[in-house]
């Protein structure tokens, strides 16, 4: 019994000396942002800004002129800095898993291979380590997506700064996810198969089998009890999004004539690697992209060496709607780096406030939620950030202060807590 209240014990300080960061208290007082370059998310920017905020919502975002009165509210001279909008990630598995080599953490998929009714939000963690990492970089809002079978289940979309995933939640079952069958594929080399490129025998009837789940939602009534295939009603009621995982030429063009066929309105292609093959297609036909991870390498040995790197451009140019998703190894962590593989879009043809909008109103456009979140516009949610440097630069991005709906949000984690600790060891040295 020594033993395991000793074990006990041990297992609290730790927990203890871990926690995450409290989350902020609502917005008590006005707050004015003066003096920065405020970066609007639309593609304007405004010098030597005034931003004020009042109960978590935009009152102003204008030029300062100085002769304004903010003498009732708490001032923040933000001369020399930069203020964005609160960046966004989709398509994330952020709080579903902790630690990878941790069975018990991990909750990013179910079984079964149709799984609309599985709701990622509810499996949430806001007490992850690494939800708590992404706010010194500017990432407050996140899509958490499920994985695994043909349809992975339901996204949400969250804040990340929350007691609970009630708190936490933004739009609740934002969209549900199908993953599209490949229509070609390599051969395995371990079999001493030819590694080439080989159609994939089973497309059509894998294509069969989508159509008559979706056939059997549409016709699915509310006399019988089918939990997956009510959950698949928000899709045809137009109050769910269909996005669909899906990388090819062929697969993105079958996915969205399938999606006309169903009469579902704005899917959106996730991954979308070779869609840069077929831009003015999507363009035509209203369709958005949560492009793959930017710091990625090509897919084949004749592929220019740069196309990750070029490829939002090649959409942007094109008039296609992108966005920038963060999925693949180790996609929790890396999830940080967003602002990062958005800069890099920049060195390979975007402008600086084009790529801006690719982590920010695009986002929010494709999420549905840039009503409220995306943009620094008037009567939207005061979700923003000032930093001391070009925030898509990781050698300046540097945040001082943050809000998630106007409240003032910690930036401490585990990393800048070891950062503090090791720059005071080696400050004299």
């Amino acid at each position: 019994m020594k033993i395991i209240k000793l074990i006990t014990l041990s297992i609290v300080c730790v927990f203890t000396a871990t926690a995450q960061q409290t989350p902020a208290d609502n917005q008590s007082e006005f707050i004015a942002i003066i003096g920065g370059t405020a970066h609007i998310g639309n593609g304007n920017v405004i010098q030597n800004s005034l931003i004020t905020f009042e109960n978590g919502v935009l009152q102003n975002v204008s030029k300062y002129i100085g002769t304004e009165d903010t003498s009732n509210m708490k001032v923040i001279n933000a001369e020399n800095q930069h203020i964005y909008p609160g960046f966004i990630v989709p398509n994330s598995t952020l709080g579903l898993i902790e630690i990878d080599a941790v069975r018990a953490s991990d909750d990013d998929s179910e079984i079964g291979t149709w799984n609309p009714h599985i709701r990622s939000l509810i499996a949430y963690n806001t007490e992850s380590k690494v939800v708590e990492s992404m706010r010194p970089n500017g990432v407050l809002l996140a899509q958490i997506t499920p994985r695994g079978g043909r349809i992975s289940g339901t996204s949400s979309i969250v804040q990340l700064d929350a007691w609970n995933w009630e708190d936490a939640v933004l739009k609740a079952d934002d969209g549900i996810h199908l993953n599209w069958p490949n229509s070609f594929s390599r051969g395995r080399w371990w079999l001493e198969e030819d590694p080439g490129l080989k159609s994939n025998p089973k497309y059509s009837s894998q294509l069969q089998e989508i159509e008559a789940y979706f056939n059997a939602a549409k016709a699915n009534s509310n006399s019988a009890k089918n939990l997956p295939l009510e959950a698949m009603r928000g899709l045809f009621d137009k109050t769910k999004t269909l996005f669909i995982h899906v990388n090819d030429e062929k697969g993105i063009v079958d996915a969205v004539e399938f999606s006309k066929s169903q009469g579902l309105s704005k899917p959106v292609i996730v991954g979308g690697y070779e869609a840069y093959k077929i831009a003015s297609y999507l363009k035509q036909n209203n369709i958005a992209i949560l492009l793959q991870r930017v710091h990625s390498r090509p897919n084949n040995d004749d592929h220019d060496y740069d196309l990750p790197f070029k490829m939002a451009r090649l959409l942007v140019d094109e008039g296609v709607t992108v966005a920038l998703e963060t999925s693949g190894d180790m996609e929790r962590m890396n999830s940080r780096n967003l602002p990062f593989y958005a800069g890099t879009t920049v060195a390979h043809g975007l402008t600086k406030e084009e790529a801006l909008q690719l982590i920010t109103l695009n986002t929010a456009k494709i999420l549905g939620i840039d009503n409220s979140y995306g943009s620094l516009e008037v009567g939207k949610s005061a979700t923003l950030f000032i930093s001391t440097g070009d925030a898509l630069d990781m050698r300046t991005n540097n945040l001082t202060t943050a809000f998630i709906d106007g409240r003032n949000i910690s930036l401490e984690s585990h990393q800048t807590k070891l950062w503090k600790r090791y720059s005071k060891k080696y400050e004299n040295n």
